[in-house]
């Protein structure tokens, strides 16, 4: 699961300016109620747990990766979050929580169905018996090129230190296996710096994580198929379940 492109500081630095204008934290932050509790698995840099903080709700942000919650600590600058590091996949706080999510596609980095299921599990242990979860999974149906090149997508972005940065990103996708394998680079205009690093995601159909969830001990109420409240269908760009303890 850890990648350097999370893990390594000089790369996690660049994580939020490259993640902005977030639908699915805004959809999340709407589910948010003064005195609910909240685990937010695979937190990052930590932008939603302190939204969610903020609000009122008593929040848990879990994150593997030590560079990432630096950031997300730091942030945090009222002390309203609780911060574990740790795997998803592992972690059992000894608590039960009224909403649990995942963003950021963070269930793609789960690559094989074993993991997925640990995953699941986790969200399992951690729900009262009323409690909700949500989470988001790229649709493999949908139709979009999902290998790019350089030239293709070089954006240029505001960095609060650094300034002007250049980001772009360089995939390949595996269509048997589902896998797509990338580099995010991040080129410091003002210096030519540059820092790259590469990761794997994979692509789940909406029957299997269906499946996966059934034997789990969960049910979904609701599929979507995008963070503004779209119904989930064949071709849609998410597939975002809604659901609880079955």
């Amino acid at each position: 699961m850890e990648e350097d492109l999370y893990t390594d500081p000089l790369l996690a630095q660049f994580y939020d300016s490259a993640s902005q204008n977030r639908v699915d934290f805004e959809c999340c932050l709407g589910l948010a109620k003064p005195d609910m509790s909240i685990l937010d698995l695979g937190c990052g840099t930590g932008e939603l747990a302190v939204g969610l903080a903020k609000i009122g709700a008593e929040v848990t942000g879990v994150e593997p990766a030590g560079a990432m919650l630096d950031i997300a600590r730091g942030r945090d600058v009222d002390d309203l979050v609780t911060w574990v590091q740790d795997d998803a996949r592992n972690v059992r706080l000894g608590r039960k929580f009224d909403l649990v999510i995942l963003t950021g596609h963070s269930f793609q980095g789960f690559l094989i169905e074993a993991d997925q299921m640990k995953l699941l599990a986790t969200i399992a242990a951690h729900l009262t018996p009323k409690g909700r979860f949500v989470f988001d999974s790229r649709n493999p149906d949908f139709m979009e090129l999902k290998g790019r090149k350089v030239d293709d997508n070089i954006r240029l972005l505001e960095h609060e230190l650094h300034g002007q940065i250049e980001m772009w990103n360089v995939s390949d996708y595996d269509e048997d296996k589902g896998i797509l394998t990338y580099e995010n680079g991040f080129r410091i205009v003002a210096t030519g710096e540059e820092h790259v690093a590469g990761a794997k995601i994979h692509y789940t159909k909406q029957q299997d994580i269906a499946d996966m969830l059934v034997e789990s001990g969960l049910f979904v109420d609701r599929w979507l198929g995008d963070w503004l409240g779209g119904e989930y269908h064949a071709k849609a760009r998410e597939i975002i379940p809604f659901g609880g303890l079955a």
